[in-house]
């Protein structure tokens, strides 16, 4: 008579709490923005659409315009509330949304259709993207507007706000990010990335951060 030893994970069976917990720690590092097995960083299965790369110009944005040949313009614009700018020769022009090489496209056609100049070369270059910015708020040091810089991520950003309060609760950050399809927000555990246990989060313009307070 042949003995069976243990029993089948089945339907009807439970696995060992370790197992459990293991599985759900694998599970956890796949599409995730914030993870941590064990202790307070608790592991959370969530998806945040990587950041646009998209430079378009916006609002407050300086950028640098050149044509070449007319060496006497000035060489500095900066983009109206409403997205214009006024340039020589052609006046106002809607700048916002575009990128920079968009921009010179636009400029150029105007150029040659006011019949201004007949075949110019035009450079627009950013100087500054007062546009980009991103949001902090809540337990934050010094929470408000930071700038974006290329490749700035999520404990960078912080770290210039000055810092999490005493009575921020670090497993609990909300970040919202501007998605094809309206917004998407996270719940992220800053104490995760900085033991190591989940990886830093590049930034988006607009990206928008929430740190709440513990609950005592």
């Amino acid at each position: 008579m042949t003995r069976v030893i243990g029993r089948s994970l089945g339907c009807g069976s439970r696995a060992p709490r370790w197992r459990v917990a293991a599985l759900l720690c694998v599970l956890g590092t796949m599409g995730t923005v914030a993870v941590g097995c064990g202790g307070s960083s608790a592991a959370r299965a969530t998806y945040l659409p990587p950041p646009s790369d998209k430079t378009v110009i916006g609002a407050g944005d300086i950028f640098t315009m050149q044509i070449v040949t007319e060496k006497d313009l000035p060489a500095e614009y900066q983009v109206a509330s409403d997205g214009t700018v006024d340039l020589p020769y052609i006046q106002t022009v809607q700048v916002a949304g575009y990128e920079p090489q968009e921009v010179a496209r636009i400029i150029r056609q105007k150029l040659i259709d006011k019949r201004m100049l007949t075949d110019p070369i035009v450079v627009v270059q950013v100087k500054e993207y007062k546009s980009r910015m991103v949001i902090l708020l809540g337990q934050i040091a010094k929470p408000g507007s930071f700038p974006l810089t290329t490749g700035i991520s999520l404990m960078q950003v912080i770290s210039l706000a000055g810092g999490l309060t005493q009575i921020a609760d670090d497993n609990n950050v909300t970040l919202t990010r501007k998605v094809d399809k309206g917004t998407k927000t996270v719940t992220i555990s800053v104490d995760a990335i900085t033991d190591g246990k989940a990886p830093d989060i590049p930034l988006q313009a607009g990206d928008r951060i929430y740190v709440p307070a513990r609950l005592f």
